[in-house]
C-alpha cells in the first residue's frame, strides 16, 4: 500500500539509528498555542471569543431543532425580486410584481376560482381562501414570493418564485442550493392554449437566471395529469428530469438549467 503524504519520507528512505526503525514523529505545537491551549484548561478562564452566554449555532432552532434555513440579518432569500425591473420577450415587455394584497386579491381570487385553473391550484371559494393563501407568503421569511405577471402593464398571469432546496420539494427530489422554483398560472382565457404561457415561462426562468447569480437551475414540479402545463414547460426550454411523489400531487419534476438556458 503507497504511503499517505503524512508519512512518506521527501526522500524515499526511512531514517533510522541503532538499527532501530523510528516509526513516530515528534511533534511540538509553537509555544504562543500552547499557552493558549493551556489557558483553556484552566477553571473559568475565558478566551476573548468566548465572552458571554453561548451563541445559538446559525443552523440550530428552538429545542435543538434545525429549521430548513436560518437567516442572516438583512438576508434577501430572492435577491431582491421586486428590483428586478422588466425584460423584453417577442410579445411585449414582461415584468414580475410581488403581490398587494389590497390591489390585487379581487383579480387573482376570480382567476383561482375559474374552473380550468381550480382544478390544480385547489382555491376555489371566497376571497379570504385565496387571502390566506397569499398571506401566508407576505408574512413569511421571504423564501417564496407571490407575483403578477405583467406584460405591457397588464396583469396576465399569477406566478410564485420560490427557493425549491427551502421547500418541502427538496426532500423529494436531490436539492442544490439556491434552486429556484416557479408556479405559475395564465390569468386570461383567451391568453391560453396560443403561446402566451411559454414565452412568459421562459422569461421568468431567464430572469430569475438573470439575477440570481448563485443560482444553477430553475425547477418546477406541475402535475402529470396538467399535460398542457408540462407541455408549456417543456417548449419553454425545461427539461423533464423525474417523477415525483408529493403530498398532493403525481409531479413531472421540470429543470432549466443555467449552462443550457442558451440553446434550449
Amino acid at each position: 500500500m503507497p504511503p499517505t503524504d503524512a508519512s512518506a519520507d521527501a526522500s524515499g528512505s526511512i531514517p533510522s539509528t541503532g538499527g532501530e526503525v523510528e516509526d513516530t514523529l515528534e511533534l511540538r505545537l509553537p509555544e504562543e498555542l500552547s499557552a493558549l491551549f493551556e489557558q483553556d484548561r484552566q477553571p473559568g478562564s475565558r478566551t476573548a471569543v468566548d465572552q458571554g452566554p453561548p451563541a445559538a449555532t446559525p443552523a440550530e432552532g428552538p429545542e435543538g431543532k434545525h429549521p430548513d434555513h436560518a437567516l442572516f440579518p438583512g438576508e434577501d432569500l430572492l435577491d431582491a425580486l421586486s428590483d428586478w425591473g422588466a425584460v423584453p420577450t417577442p410579445i411585449g415587455s414582461f415584468r414580475l410584481v410581488p403581490v398587494r394584497i389590497e390591489r390585487d386579491l379581487r383579480l387573482i381570487s376570480r382567476w383561482m376560482n375559474d374552473p380550468a385553473v381550480a382544478a390544480f391550484w385547489e382555491l376555489a371559494g371566497p376571497e379570504s381562501v385565496t387571502e390566506a393563501h397569499l398571506g401566508s407568503q407576505l408574512a413569511g421569511d421571504g423564501r417564496s414570493v407571490p407575483c403578477l405577471g405583467v406584460l405591457d402593464g397588464v396583469p396576465t398571469g399569477y406566478f410564485e418564485i420560490y427557493r425549491a432546496d427551502l421547500d418541502p420539494l427538496a426532500r423529494h427530489y436531490p436539492a442544490r442550493p439556491h434552486d429556484t422554483g416557479i408556479h405559475l398560472l395564465i390569468g386570461g382565457v383567451a391568453d391560453r392554449g396560443r403561446g402566451v404561457g411559454t414565452t412568459l415561462l421562459r422569461a421568468a426562468a431567464d430572469h430569475v437566471l438573470d439575477h440570481r447569480p448563485r443560482c444553477g437551475r430553475v425547477v418546477a414540479e406541475p402535475d402529470l395529469r396538467n399535460t398542457p402545463s408540462v407541455s408549456a414547460f417543456l417548449s419553454a426550454g425545461f427539461r423533464f428530469s423525474a417523477e415525483v411523489d408529493l403530498p398532493d400531487k403525481r409531479a413531472a419534476l421540470m429543470v432549466r438549467d443555467r449552462a443550457l438556458s442558451k440553446v434550449l
